[in-house]
């Protein structure tokens, strides 16, 4: 099973975390099965740009972006070239790194 590297973030994984997930698991979905609870705010449906990681290592072994989540990215905080919706980035057999990013667009819960 591929292993996902989550660095450390401040909130959902303060030092940083590796869990195990089948092939064919998404990262949101790993994460979350993992109590590392990512947002998502459409639940996993590909409507927001709230589960957006940035994947710093093993993105050429993840699906390819379809049109939809192109599109919803542009609208992601920090977006990058390696960035990715997690609810729409599914593993192979490969190891992954991924950052989530310090803010997202989910205004709530940054409590704006």
């Amino acid at each position: 099973m591929p292993i996902i590297k989550i660095l450390p973030h401040p909130e959902y994984c303060p030092n940083g975390a590796e869990v195990s997930a089948p092939a064919g698991t998404s990262i949101c979905e790993a994460l979350l099965d993992n109590h590392i609870n990512i947002e998502h705010a459409c639940d996993m449906s590909c409507a927001c740009t709230t589960c957006h990681v940035i994947v710093r290592q093993g993105m050429q072994s993840l699906n390819e972006l379809d049109e939809a989540e192109e599109d919803l990215l542009d609208r992601a905080w920090g977006l990058e070239p390696n960035s990715r919706l997690s609810c729409q980035a599914f593993l192979a057999q490969t190891d992954v790194t991924v950052e989530i990013p310090k803010y997202s667009i989910n205004h709530a819960k940054e409590n704006h």
